[in-house]
């Protein structure tokens, strides 16, 4: 148990940066992505020991973290909640958490605004995975990728350009 333990621990700091990738494509709200985090952490814990592939660690944390995000949303959205005006504009500012430029809050502001399996096609695509890994990651057609991917980047530039 122990050495499973510090295997896992080695293998969530050499991945750590895509956990926290799809948390902040998932989630606008700095709290809700420190929970989604925390979430997907647990979940890969829980999945671990099944792990049979250790080659295609990427891909499983990135469908782990995909799906444990989406179950989230889902969960977040069946909640009815209202926050006040105040603590919407706290929640939305990216940048109390995160330094970025203009144009990088811009694109994630747009790439928010995108369809759940967009989101999750372009958050791939610009983590350069190649179309198979992303059909395989998200379980639909390579060339169904290429349609998303295209979609997605025309609607991107639409909203960037208004």
């Amino acid at each position: 148990m122990k050495r499973d333990k510090e295997k896992f621990l080695e293998l969530l700091s050499g991945y750590q940066g895509i956990i926290h990738k799809v948390s902040l494509v998932y989630f606008r709200n700095p709290s809700d992505r420190e929970d989604n985090v925390q979430e997907i952490i647990y979940q890969l814990w829980k999945s671990f020991p099944n792990l049979k592939d250790h080659q295609r660690i990427g891909s499983w944390i990135y469908a782990v973290a995909i799906n444990t995000s989406i179950s989230g949303i889902k969960k977040q959205s069946r909640m009815e909640y209202r926050e006040s005006v105040g603590e919407l504009i706290a929640g939305a500012d990216l940048m109390d958490e995160i330094t970025l430029n203009e144009s990088s809050r811009l694109l994630l502001d747009a790439i928010h605004d995108l369809s759940e399996p967009d989101r999750t096609v372009m958050m791939l695509w610009f983590d350069e995975l190649s179309y198979d890994e992303i059909a395989e990651i998200i379980g639909i057609s390579k060339s169904n990728v290429g349609v998303r991917i295209n979609r997605a980047k025309e609607k991107l530039k639409n909203k960037l350009n208004n």
